[in-house]
């Protein structure tokens, strides 16, 4: 077995293990030891769809020495208007890029791709066997605790028979190369945003809405990426929405009032105004794909799939016959696994989790600059809480009471508020430390937004007190 020594060791280069380790690098004089089962660096971006691209843009994603993207506004397309959104093609490039001219160069990082975590400082190639045993000098991270999944890699939980034809979204550009019939029928199973993207690219490459079916478990609210955008000239639009969200958790009653509320100032959005959304997972949507996903009528709200078969699909409140000639589309794949909070600093271990929502790439920079800055677990797990990620809409006001608290608990620290205001990850408070005192309009909203928070801080417990 060969011999290896490290400071950290660093288990996953996707998104959350790249960005922890691109701030311990500027951070610190640290060795760092990364491993992943993937050929190259960006975890579930490589297997992910063609067609994907980032749903928030690109200023806030990535490591926090190398911008992502040109900065610029998008002129055409459904975000035309905001902030460029990089593909996935894009993400992939950029963080190969960081690694191969970044990490490598610097003599401090070692980088084992294509290689299995066995555990206890091990890892085995996944091509030639061999197996290595790293003496870890500091900490072991794990940057893969939320499983992220995508429809290439994960297995269904329902029954495809013999007869029935069923492809992951990456499949769908493809198509042209079949030989067999064009599919009568398109069936996008899931209610994500993966099904989001996945119904807007086939009404936008010429498929007909009355030929689409859309199963939909639950359906979702959806972040107005209108109150998502970076830079001074969307203050008004970005703090201001804070604003809004803050007035609308101070006054709900309920978990739907509260939903309701943000809606009705333009920050949600639902596809569907006629149903009542369950589930909320941060995903973010303009107002453009919206319009485009209203066209698809036929959407199935009958549970989730348990079986296809050749005759259509069984679900668990009935049956929904469809054409033997009908394509699924498998989109049902959880993103981001919905796993119990942990201390994310203990002893020799470091379970990377989002300290801010949803932002994993900030959270897994701040994190590493909490590790090298403050001795204590006690102090580094005061300042980066993990956040209770939600599922129903019920328990968003526990994430956003504990998204608050870790905000005012870096507030108070100048050392870590002086960090956040340099991060190139941190766009909003940017925003809010360039107003100018003479510019009383935006000092008047940032006044505004300061007296709702201490009034929704006041109105959230009551509202988690009915979560249960």
């Amino acid at each position: 077995m060969a011999q290896a020594e490290t400071d950290y060791l660093i288990i996953g280069s996707g998104a959350v293990g790249m960005a922890f380790a691109d701030t311990l690098l500027d951070e610190s004089d640290a060795h760092i030891t990364i491993v992943d089962r993937h050929g190259k660096p960006g975890g579930h971006w490589n297997d992910a769809y063609p067609f994907v691209s980032l749903h928030q843009p690109s200023a806030f994603y990535g490591v926090n020495s190398t911008q992502l993207g040109s900065g610029e506004i998008d002129a055409a397309g459904l975000n035309k208007g905001y902030y460029e959104l990089a593909t996935g093609a894009e993400v992939n490039s950029y963080f190969e890029k960081v690694m191969h001219q970044r990490f490598i160069p610097s003599g401090r990082v070692s980088y084992h791709p294509m290689s299995d975590y066995l555990g206890d400082g091990k890892f085995v190639s996944l091509l030639s066997g061999q197996e290595t045993e790293v003496k870890v000098r500091k900490k072991t991270v794990d940057a893969t605790y939320y499983g992220t999944t995508v429809p290439s890699t994960h297995t269904p939980k329902f029954d495809v028979k013999d007869g029935a034809h069923m492809i992951p979204p990456n499949a769908l550009p493809q198509l042209w190369q079949g030989a067999g019939p064009r599919p009568k029928k398109f069936v996008i199973l899931g209610a994500g945003k993966t099904a989001m993207d996945v119904g807007v690219w086939l009404l936008r490459s010429g498929a007909n809405a009355d030929d689409i079916v859309w199963v939909c478990p639950r359906d979702s609210w959806l972040l107005n990426r209108n109150n998502t955008q970076p830079g001074q000239e969307f203050f008004h639009q970005t703090i201001g929405g804070q604003k809004d969200l803050m007035a609308a958790l101070a006054a709900a009653e309920t978990a739907d009032d509260l939903f309701l509320r943000l809606e009705a100032c333009g920050v949600m959005l639902r596809i569907d105004p006629d149903a009542k959304p369950s589930m909320f997972h941060y995903a973010t949507i303009s107002q453009g794909e919206v319009d485009i996903l209203r066209q698809i009528k036929n959407v199935v709200r009958m549970g989730h799939v348990e079986t296809i078969d050749q005759s259509g699909m069984h679900l668990k409140d009935g049956d929904y016959p469809m054409p033997a000639e009908t394509l699924y589309i498998d989109c049902t794949a959880t993103a981001v696994e919905r796993r119990p909070v942990v201390p994310q600093f203990q002893d020799d271990l470091i379970t990377l989790q989002m300290i801010r929502v949803p932002q994993p790439a900030f959270s897994a920079a701040l994190s590493a600059f909490l590790e090298v800055t403050y001795d204590d677990d006690e102090t580094k797990n005061r300042l980066g809480q993990p956040i209770p990620l939600p599922d129903g809409i019920e328990t968003y006001p526990a994430a956003t009471m504990v998204n608050m608290m870790n905000q005012f608990q870096w507030s108070q620290d100048k050392v870590v508020g002086k960090w956040i205001t340099e991060s190139r990850l941190d766009g909003f408070g940017k925003m809010i430390f360039g107003v100018p005192p003479e510019d009383e309009e935006k000092q008047a909203i940032l006044t505004e937004f300061r007296t709702n928070a201490m009034a929704a801080m006041g109105n959230i417990p009551k509202l988690m007190a009915q979560a249960g």
